[in-house]
Order: structure tokens, then C-alpha cells, then sequence
């Protein structure tokens, strides 16, 4: 069966991702930016692709059935739009948008076209991801106390409001998807403006996951100035504490314990090797064919918008100059 033609608007660092990927899936009809370096280097990687610079042209165009936006997220909210009064399926990088409202809209556009709206929360389509969420579900770490999500990196492009915009998506939407909570509390936030820019570039956020009938713990730590990468989740339940560390090769996800005798055992678990975004494309092209709803719609992505809503609203309230501490329970 012939897949649907998808256009991928942004090819920067990460669209370059993107592009060959559906490309690679024999779905990429076109790939529009702006930038005619980045298009010449998409014509050198996918020799004979379509490119174009007119981000109308790929919305009039018939035999593009679905758009991928992979732009600056200041952006998302007008090109999904766009995009969805144009008849075309979406898929748009995190976050969906910065207002809950717009996440809102976009969500009712969507239904009210019979349209699918995907939001590209990488992380839930890891295999390792995955495996630790059926390794919570058995009970193999026993009862969870506590989750931290640390996500830092060097970054010079610092297009966001703040890290929070651009790191925290992918850990809050990890978190609850692996807690299966829909209702994450926000209790305490955290940040630093280092640069005297107005740009948050070192934060925090305390969670509150309410799991049947008790809360877990959980926090989240990003950073823009941090000269080693830092990808790593830690999760501790009452008889192991999973440490899952994407930004090594192999045994990216390992299982610690303690013997009787105080002996420490590292375990690691087995799970398909195979390339997250891969995997998130498949699912995207797969629900264009089918009509299911993706795994990461815009119910999810709005409970992502929501807290990031809030936390910004933390951080810009309070005085300033360039350190911003600890908010409290606000």
C-alpha cells in the first residue's frame, strides 16, 4: 500500500532528522524552509527530493496529505493551524504550543476535520522507555518513591522563553506516561538567568504524580550552560532504582539492588534497538492510514502546555535581576 506524502517544514538540525526518516519510509513528498542552504543540503542527502521555500505552496499542494513542523515552537501554533484549515494531517515538534488556549484550538480544529495531530514527544516511543514502563507495571522495582529527570546541554541558539520551553517537554511527558498519570502537580520552581538576557537557562521543577491513592515525588532539572550533556532518568522503587542514561551507546538502561549482605547487583534489562524517531514516524504514517488517535495527541500535549503555561508564569512574576530562586508552593 502507497503511504501518504508528507512535507517537513524545517530541516535544521533536528528536521534533518525528521527528513530522513520519512524519507527512509518512502513518505517524504517535499521539505520547505526558508533557508536555501538548508534546502541545498536536503537535495545533497535525498538526492531528487522536491524542495521549496513557500510554505503555501506545500498547503496548496494535493499530494501533500499531512505537514511535519519542525520550526522554532514560537512558531507551531500559527503553522499547525495553518496547516489544519488546509485539510492536512499534522505532526508538529514540542511543545504543540505556548498557550493552552492555542493547544486548545488546535485539538478542536483537528476533531472538527476529522484530521490527525501528533506531537513529537520523542520519548514515549523508546524502546527503553517502554520497557521501563512495563517493568513498573510488574512491580520489578517495587513501590515507587521518587522520579528525576536531569536533560542539560550546551546551547547557543537560546530561541525558547526559557530551557523549560525547550527541555522540559520531553521529561514531563516521559514522567507521566511512565507513571500513567494525567494530573502532575507542579510544586515548586526554580530558575537562573546566567546571562543577564531575560532567558531562563538553568531550572528546576518539584512534581507531584497523585498513582492510585498516594503521590510520588518527582523533579525535573534542565540546563543551556552545562558543557557535559546530561540525559539521564532515575527512578527509585522500594526494591530497585532504574537509571535510564540515553546518552550512552549501550546499557542505556540499568536496574540497581541491594543484597541481604549489602552486595550491589546491576541489572540490564533487553529491549529492541531501534531508533526512537523511526519508530514515532512508523506511528504517525501508520495512524494516517488507519485513523487512530497517536499515543502522543493533543490530550497529551496540552497537559504538557498547561504545566509549562504555569511555570512561566512563576518565573516572569517574580522579581528580577538575573537570579531567580526557588518559587515555594505558589
Amino acid at each position: 500500500m502507497e503511504l501518504p506524502k508528507v512535507a517537513v517544514v524545517g530541516c535544521g538540525n533536528w528536521g534533518r532528522n525528521l527528513v530522513r526518516n520519512f524519507a527512509h519510509l518512502g513518505a517524504l513528498g517535499v521539505v520547505c524552509d526558508a533557508d536555501p542552504r538548508r534546502l541545498e543540503h536536503a537535495l545533497w542527502e535525498h538526492p531528487g527530493v522536491r524542495v521549496t521555500d513557500r510554505f503555501d505552496a506545500v498547503l496548496a499542494d494535493p499530494a501533500i496529505k499531512a505537514v511535519v513542523i519542525a520550526t522554532p515552537s514560537d512558531t507551531h501554533f500559527d503553522l499547525a493551524r495553518r496547516s489544519l484549515l488546509a485539510g492536512k494531517h499534522v505532526y508538529v515538534e514540542k511543545p504543540l504550543a505556548r498557550d493552552v488556549r492555542h493547544a486548545e484550538e488546535l485539538d478542536q480544529l483537528a476533531t472538527e476535520r476529522n484530521l490527525v495531530l501528533m506531537v513529537g514527544h520523542l520519548l514515549l516511543y523508546h524502546p527503553a522507555v517502554n520497557c521501563l514502563k512495563e517493568l513498573i507495571a510488574s512491580g520489578e522495582l517495587g513501590e515507587l518513591r521518587f522520579v528525576r529527570s536531569d536533560r542539560m546541554n550546551f546551547n547557543n541558539s537560546r530561541r525558547d522563553w526559557s530551557v523549560l520551553w525547550d527541555l522540559a517537554p520531553h521529561d514531563i511527558s516521559m514522567m507521566s506516561y511512565l507513571l500513567d498519570c494525567d494530573l502532575t502537580e507542579v510544586k515548586r520552581v526554580g530558575g537562573w538567568d546566567t546571562h543577564d538576557d531575560g532567558l531562563v537557562d538553568v531550572a528546576y521543577l518539584d512534581l507531584a504524580f497523585p498513582v492510585n491513592g498516594r503521590t510520588i515525588a518527582g523533579q525535573v532539572r534542565n540546563s543551556w550552560i552545562d558543557p557535559q550533556k546530561l540525559v539521564r532518568l532515575t527512578v527509585n522503587g522500594s526494591l530497585k532504582t532504574a537509571v535510564l542514561n540515553d546518552t550512552q551507546v549501550e546499557n542505556k538502561l540499568a536496574l540497581h539492588s541491594q543484597t541481604k549482605e549489602g552486595r550491589m547487583v546491576v541489572e540490564y534489562p533487553e529491549y529492541p534497538d531501534v531508533e526512537p524517531l523511526h519508530l514515532e514516524c512508523e506511528h504517525f504514517l501508520k495512524c494516517l492510514v488507519t485513523g487512530e488517535r497517536p499515543r502522543t495527541d493533543a490530550n497529551n500535549a496540552y497537559r504538557v502546555v498547561r504545566i509549562l503555561q504555569d511555570v512561566e508564569k512563576r518565573l516572569s512574576s517574580r522579581p528580577r535581576p538575573n537570579a531567580l530562586s526557588g518559587a515555594g508552593n505558589r
